[in-house]
């Protein structure tokens, strides 16, 4: 059987990387949709949906995990129909593992099992917490897989956030 989970990734961090070990356990194979994959450089999505794939795949490449498939998801803001944009470009799937109540809605509504993923320390372990660290000149790094920080300072993510985290309004 193969799981679906879908998130933004804006970075993948510890907690995603636990989930994904979770959901790989229970079933055959996963697919990582990149949500929100049309988004970057903003400070709620810096990423883009190539780097964002970068990080997932090198992440569980050296993790021992290759039974994944990384697939980036637009918004389409028409939620009638965005079920059926994830079947069309995303590999068949058995079931779904979400926490969004709209996208649990949404997959049940279609008739899919929804699972909830358990949490890994979501205070600490949250893509926003990472992004205000990083912008902020505190430690990050522990809180994402080395790939993920490699990644970053190859892209030069460090700047491009703090950059977007400025204003020019006085």
């Amino acid at each position: 059987m193969r799981a679906l989970i879908i998130g933004r990734f804006q970075p993948f961090h510890r907690g995603h990387l636990e989930v994904v070990k979770y959901i790989v356990s229970k079933y055959d194979d996963v697919i990582v949709g990149i949500g929100s994959a049309q988004y970057s450089h903003t400070v709620d999505n810096p990423f883009t949906a190539g780097e964002r794939h970068l990080m997932i795949s090198r992440s569980l490449e050296e993790e021992g995990i290759h039974n994944y498939y990384l697939v980036p998801i637009e918004d389409l803001h028409r939620n009638s129909v965005w079920v059926a944009h994830v079947e069309s470009i995303a590999p068949p799937f058995d079931v779904v593992f979400a926490n969004n109540p709209l996208t649990k809605r949404l997959f049940q509504e279609k008739g899919y099992k929804v699972e909830i993923p358990p949490f890994y320390d979501r205070a600490k372990y949250s893509g926003k917490e990472v992004r205000r660290r990083i912008i902020s000149g505190e430690e990050w790094e522990h809180l994402v897989p080395p790939a993920v920080a490699r990644t970053i300072k190859e892209i030069d993510g460090i700047a491009r956030l703090r950059t977007l985290a400025q204003s020019d309004e006085e």
